[in-house]
C-alpha cells in the first residue's frame, strides 16, 4: 500500500455530515475527524454519520481517537461497519499501539506528542503505515509549552526539529509525510511559503482545516511550467549520457535526476 492521496487533505468535522460531499469537492481528499474536532457528548453521532456517509472510501481518510482514550475501541468497532480503510491514528505514541488494527487498513501515524516524534523512527517501520503525519499544537501541549510559533508566525525550534524528524523517518522507510495544518485562516501569505517549503522538502501533501487553503496548497505543490520543461529535458538528455554530464550550465548527476524525476511526478 502507497500513499497518493495529496497534495491537499481537508480535515471535516465527523459530526458535521452535511459537508461531507461538499468537502470531497474542494480537495483531493478529506480526513473525516472523529477526534479533536468533534465533542465527546457528539461522538457516538459522529460515528453514526461515517458508518452512513456514502461517499467515495478511496479518497476519505478517517481520524480515529487516540489508542489509549476510551473513545478508540468505539471508533474501531465503527470503521468496521464501513468501507472506509485509509485510518489516521491521532496521538500515535507507539508502533506497538497500532497492532489493533487488522490487515486490511492502511495508516496515517499522526505523530503530535513527545512520545510519538521520540519513536517516529519505529511508528515508521511499521508494515500498515504508508505515511506519516506531524502536529505542532499538541506536540507543544505535551511538553508543557504555550505557543509553537513566534510572533513572525515562524514555527519554534522544537517544532522544526519534529517537522524534519517525521518527514526524514518517513523517508527513511519509503513512506509519504504530511506537512501540519496551517491554523492561521488569515494568513494567506504564510500557508504558502510553508506549503510551498513543504513541497521543496518532500512532503507528499499538506492537510488544512478550510476550503479556501485548499487552491494555495495545491499551487505550492504544482511545479511551474519551466521547472517541468527543464526536468523533462535533463532526463532526456540523461538518456545519451553516461554517469555526470553539463546540461545548460549545471552539473548533473544521479541526486538532480532523482530531483528531476520528482518534479515530473509532481506535474503529473
Amino acid at each position: 500500500m502507497t500513499f497518493d492521496l495529496g497534495p491537499a487533505l481537508l480535515f471535516c468535522p465527523a459530526d458535521r455530515p452535511e459537508r461531507f460531499s461538499k468537502a470531497l469537492e474542494r480537495a483531493d481528499a478529506i480526513i473525516l475527524d472523529l477526534e479533536d474536532a468533534v465533542l465527546p457528548d457528539a461522538k457516538a453521532g459522529a460515528r453514526r454519520n461515517v458508518i452512513e456517509a456514502g461517499i467515495d472510501p478511496e479518497r476519505v481518510v478517517v481520524r480515529v481517537n487516540g489508542p489509549d482514550t476510551d473513545a478508540f475501541a468505539a471508533d474501531l468497532d465503527a470503521l468496521a461497519r464501513t468501507d472506509f480503510r485509509t485510518v489516521m491514528v491521532a496521538k500515535t505514541e507507539s508502533a506497538e499501539s497500532l497492532s489493533a488494527f487488522d490487515d486490511g487498513y492502511a495508516l496515517i501515524a499522526l505523530c503530535e506528542t513527545a512520545r510519538g516524534i521520540q519513536a517516529a523512527d519505529r511508528i515508521a517501520a511499521h508494515p500498515q503505515v504508508t505515511a506519516m503525519m506531524w502536529g505542532a499544537e499538541d506536540l507543544v501541549a505535551s511538553l508543557g509549552g504555550t505557543s509553537s510559533r513566534h510572533e513572525d508566525g515562524t514555527y519554534r525550534e522544537i517544532a522544526r526539529y519534529a517537522r524534519s524528524r517525521v518527514l526524514l523517518e518517513a523517508g527513511a522507510h519509503g513512506k509519504g509525510a504530511i506537512d501540519a495544518v496551517h491554523i492561521d485562516l488569515d494568513d494567506a501569505d504564510g500557508l504558502a511559503r510553508e506549503a510551498a517549503d513543504a513541497a521543496a522538502s518532500g512532503f507528499r501533501a499538506t492537510a488544512c482545516i478550510h476550503p479556501n487553503q485548499v487552491a494555495a496548497i495545491r499551487a505550492a505543490y504544482r511545479p511551474a511550467d519551466a521547472t517541468v520543461e527543464w526536468a523533462h529535458a535533463v532526463l532526456a538528455a540523461a538518456e545519451s549520457e553516461r554517469g555526470v554530464f553539463r546540461f545548460r550550465g549545471r552539473m548533473i548527476d544521479e541526486p538532480v535526476l532523482r530531483h528531476a524525476r520528482s518534479i515530473v511526478s509532481r506535474a503529473g
